[in-house]
């Protein structure tokens, strides 16, 4: 398969995993576990959605690596590993905040984010009724429109972030967006990294900063960013809560200089 087609088929199983996880959520949510705290849930329909797309995924790509959220990696034998969030804003969607996606990335190389370089990425996010999609050299898109970051901040930068579930980070993290107040209009919180990464890619936001995020809560919005004339850049690799800061040239080195210091 070319790019586009990969594009292509991580857009088509989105989707469909998308309309699962929206049906699973209107006849009602069972939670399932929690994971690295109380707080840190995962609900029946995130294993159901997981299991949808690696069925689709072994059908039509069975060569291929695989990295979920819920369900762990699997090494390929052709060069691609799809690494995927089923839900990704779990909280919101136990609570029926529509604010959840279905978050899909095709890779080459290593399953390691400091290796990988991403082909073709697929956001969806059912209940807002939104597909945002981008392929490597080919831009980011929604509904037919080309997507570009922001440029211009001049009444100050629309940022978005996110916390952490263990409470024991909750200072720093709260200590880390009062220095990316100063350059700020407001802060979003809105508990989706792949669609704050989306909306910053439609010029939504302006910049988007969080600690701590796994690689499936970022592989897909992290290449529509880029797609879309953005930076995505990441610190702290090797700490247990890595940094990620992404905007726009202007908004990303802004806050590279506020909150990563010492890159």
């Amino acid at each position: 398969m070319t790019a586009a087609e990969l594009g292509a088929l991580a857009a088509d199983i989105a989707r469909e995993a998308g309309e699962l996880a929206r049906r699973r959520r209107a006849e009602g949510v069972a939670l399932a576990a929690t994971k690295s705290t109380v707080a840190d849930i995962v609900t029946e329909a995130d294993r159901e959605v997981e299991q949808l797309i690696r069925e689709r995924l072994r059908a039509e790509r069975p060569a291929d690596g695989f990295l979920g959220e819920e369900t762990g990696a699997e090494r390929g034998t052709s060069g691609y590993t799809w690494v995927v969030d089923p839900i990704d804003g779990t909280v919101n969607y136990a609570y029926g905040i529509p604010g959840y996606s279905v978050s899909i990335a095709v890779v080459e190389d290593e399953p390691e984010p400091e290796r990988w370089e991403s082909v073709a990425a697929a956001v969806c996010a059912p209940a807002l009724g939104e597909l945002f999609t981008a392929v490597r050299g080919e831009g980011a898109w929604h509904d037919g429109t080309r997507l570009a970051v922001t440029t211009e901040t001049p009444a100050g930068a629309l940022l978005g972030t996110g916390f952490g579930y263990d409470p024991s980070t909750h200072e720093g993290d709260i200590a880390t967006v009062q220095r990316a107040m100063t350059i700020a209009r407001d802060v979003r919180r809105m508990g989706s990294a792949a669609i704050d990464l989306s909306y910053l890619a439609a010029g939504r936001l302006d910049g988007f900063f969080e600690r701590g995020l796994k690689p499936w809560d970022y592989a897909a919005g992290a290449l529509l960013v880029q797609e879309a004339g953005g930076l995505v850049s990441r610190f702290d690799v090797n700490a247990p809560r890595p940094m990620l800061i992404a905007g726009g040239r202007s908004v990303h080195d802004r806050l590279c200089d506020l909150i990563a210091p010492s890159r």
